[in-house]
């Protein structure tokens, strides 16, 4: 059962019932140099709930020492009829979710709980704005193949390999497009952006210090309403919970 907790009229905090399930790999697919995709499958997903680009659900696993740890990975795709959900790892350091997916083999389980709410924006803003780095693309791509016709969607993604540039989906909205090859070079991207007219929802997703800069670009020094932009630490630097 969810709940709904509403903001503004078109920006919603929908909570759902926390649940954990045991999972197996179904598929393994790397995708590019730097992602690799590992689809689950478990009769627990008939009821799995996602209702925003950038939900998270928590993989469960043991880490070097035996410890379990928890890491926060985006539904990527999900289809219940199928039983089947969809996680993109990026494969970077030598963290334990990064780790298990490198080695992740068909008929292996997993626990993946959540996702313990959404932050729902609506599709009929004029505009739209998603900066990211590349623990953000799983979340913008989800987007973008949501987004319906009529949309303008205004992107500037942090990734320097073309193959894994390749991995941003085709979209219905009208797309600007714009690549960096530095997290910390997304600044300086949203500083060049001219906010169209309209009213418009920007979206963030990034190491912790970039996603606040990007944020104080967006309101101080674009003048953007603070209530339409959700500026997301995706991970921090030096920090060991990541991957």
């Amino acid at each position: 059962m969810s709940t709904n907790e509403t903001d503004t009229p078109r920006v919603q905090r929908v909570r759902h019932e926390l649940k954990k399930r045991a999972l197996q790999v179904q598929r393994v697919e790397r995708l590019s140099p730097l992602f690799q995709r590992v689809t689950l499958t478990g009769e627990s997903l008939a009821d799995f709930v996602s209702a925003a680009h950038d939900d998270h659900v928590k993989i469960i696993l043991p880490d070097a020492t035996g410890e379990t740890v928890m890491r926060e990975y985006t539904p990527r795709h999900f289809d219940t009829s199928a039983r089947t959900l969809v996680l993109d790892f990026a494969l970077h350091g030598e963290g334990p979710a990064a780790s298990w997916a490198a080695q992740a083999a068909v008929g292996q389980t997993l626990t993946v709980a959540g996702p313990r709410g959404s932050f729902v924006v609506a599709n009929d803003f004029d505009w739209y704005v998603l900066i990211g780095d590349e623990t953000a693309l799983p979340a913008i791509a989800r987007r973008l193949e949501e987004l319906p016709a009529g949309c303008r969607a205004i992107v500037r993604l942090a990734l320097a390999d073309a193959a894994d540039r390749a991995l941003l989906p085709p979209t219905a909205a009208t797309l600007d497009l714009g690549w960096v090859d530095t997290a910390e070079a997304l600044v300086d991207a949203a500083r060049a952006i001219t906010l169209p007219p309209g009213e418009g929802y920007v979206w963030c997703g990034a190491e912790g210090a970039v996603a606040a800069a990007l944020r104080d670009v967006m309101v101080d020094e674009k003048g953007h309403d603070p209530k339409l932009i959700r500026s997301a630490a995706y991970w921090k630097r030096g920090a060991a919970a990541h991957g």
